[in-house]
């Protein structure tokens, strides 16, 4: 793969319009110099998760957070494999979603492990509060983006032909 080229950066999905082949797409932007690159980075981020639930305390509520964490916080990977994928614009924003509310319940989970103190030294809740917080801005970015250009195209007048020159 050539340097600077991601995987997920420029995810198109063809749509049938009466023979014609429309194009839509989701693009990142790279400011600052960070990696947007959702195939890489979600990974490490549900190995981060694994990681961290593996190091909480084995106390009734010791089982239940991690339980809870790991479904949540390893879901956003696949469901964005399922993105990739999708079958309509509708159904690619849908999962945008699903990967969305899981990550926003992640951070809800490892917040709730930090206020409990019970990952004070770890690295990996260090990790999955920081990658949570700018995951969750770049879901909603790409879902808020692609549903202005859903509506965008929507609202596109019909094409109309003149009379007697119709198909």
């Amino acid at each position: 793969m050539k340097k600077g080229k991601h995987p997920t950066s420029n995810i198109q999905h063809p749509t049938s319009n009466d023979g014609e082949v429309v194009v839509w797409e989701l693009k990142e932007g790279n400011r600052d110099g960070r990696q947007f690159n959702l195939e890489e980075r979600l990974p490490e981020f549900s190995s981060a998760v694994i990681d961290l639930s593996k190091s909480l305390p084995g106390t009734r509520a010791g089982t239940h957070v991690p339980s809870q964490i790991l479904r949540s916080g390893t879901s956003p990977y696949p469901n964005h494999g399922e993105a990739e994928d999708a079958e309509s614009r509708e159904d690619f924003i849908h999962k945008l979603k699903l990967c969305l509310k899981e990550l926003r319940e992640t951070r809800l989970w490892a917040r709730l492990i930090q206020r409990k103190g019970w990952g004070k030294d770890d690295p990996a809740l260090v990790f999955v509060l920081s990658e949570a917080e700018e995951l969750v801005r770049i879901f909603y970015a790409s879902v808020q983006t692609d549903r202005r250009n859903a509506l965008a195209e929507r609202r596109k007048p019909a094409a109309r032909y003149p009379a007697g020159n119709a198909g």
